[in-house]
């Protein structure tokens, strides 16, 4: 038996429950059915990617070592046209979180910008236009055929 390439559940520690899915709410997300102690969110197909630390310092524009205090993780959503990066940073002061790297080229081919949530969880906006999504919003590394 092996591990399936798949990520189930991404947790995320937050400070205070209600405020933290208004802000998930207030980027356009919908809330589903959950037991009590837990919020959940429903979302369609992820990809784990992994990334030097120094590199997403450097990218975020941050001091070295700053992601040692926290974990150096970045969530991404990936978006079908470049234009929706902006469009969906502009959700996110307005919701109580904070743009950290507006919509820009990227030296790769893509487009892309990061926030973070109300805790400091970072986020990257992006459209690679070499992997394009499936009409249902599912991502994967080389898009699909």
């Amino acid at each position: 038996m092996k591990f399936e390439q798949r990520v189930s559940l991404i947790t995320l520690g937050v400070a205070d429950m209600e405020k933290s899915a208004t802000f998930y709410e207030g980027i356009g997300w919908s809330r589903v059915e959950s037991p009590d102690g837990v919020i959940a969110f429903d979302l369609i197909g992820q990809t784990l990617g992994l990334y030097p630390q120094s590199g997403l310092e450097e990218e975020l524009g941050l001091e070295k070592g700053t992601l040692s205090g926290r974990a150096a993780v970045s969530l991404g959503h990936n978006v079908r046209e470049k234009e929706h990066v902006a469009q969906l940073l502009a959700l996110v002061e307005p919701a109580g979180g904070k743009v950290l790297k507006p919509a820009q080229d990227v030296f790769w081919g893509g487009h892309h910008g990061y926030f973070e949530d109300l805790d400091g969880h970072i986020w990257e906006v992006a459209h690679n236009p070499f992997s394009p999504l499936r009409e249902d919003g599912a991502f994967r590394w080389n898009g699909y055929a």
